[in-house]
């Protein structure tokens, strides 16, 4: 499965990032078996939401927003166990790979080259934060989901919820169509 610029550019028009990305994310498709149409369409249709059209390759927010992945059943679930593990380890990558938990996972990967617990800001270079989402869909299992057209579980497992649904659906219609033809 190859993704071409006429594609890419056609879906997220932001050309300065698909010069960037697009060599890196031909190359891993196939090694995380993301290789037909309709699971290409909605991984991207997700790293598209998740990433503003590809533009933000980290989560905003400043110290006070961040605060929220270290409270609670969220902090918990996240295996943030420090202060300052929700700024540390905010979203970034393709995906937004959150957490202290999710890091070190990806961390102890096949895929992962760098020591991303003490220099996480390699999530924001083209090859970490394509690689760290592409391992991060088939860790769990959504090239499954994909290939059923499974939209609102695909965002479930993503997001943890229906956040940005409509968003993930229009660009899911995108993709489909650059795709999916």
């Amino acid at each position: 499965m190859k993704i071409t610029r006429k594609q890419m550019v056609n879906a997220v028009g932001n050309v300065d990032k698909v010069d960037i990305l697009l060599h890196y994310i031909n190359i891993y498709l196939d090694v995380f078996e993301i290789n037909t149409p309709l699971r290409a369409a909605h991984f991207m249709a997700q790293c598209c939401h998740e990433t503003g059209g590809l533009k933000f390759l980290k989560e905003k927010g400043n110290s006070k927003y961040f605060k929220k992945y270290e409270q609670g059943r969220l902090g918990k679930m996240l295996g943030n166990t420090q202060a300052g593990d929700g700024e540390k380890y905010k979203g970034r990558g393709l995906l937004h790979l959150t957490g202290r938990a999710n890091y070190k996972a990806y961390q102890k990967s096949e895929y992962c080259k760098g020591d991303i617990m003490e220099n996480p800001e390699l999530l924001e270079q083209p090859i970490g934060a394509i690689k760290s989402g592409m391992w991060w869909w088939m860790k769990h299992k959504l090239n499954a989901l994909a290939d059923k057209d499974a939209f609102e579980a695909i965002t479930r497992r993503v997001n943890g919820g229906t956040n940005g649904l409509e968003d993930r659906g229009r660009w899911l219609r995108i993709w489909k169509r650059e795709l999916c033809v």
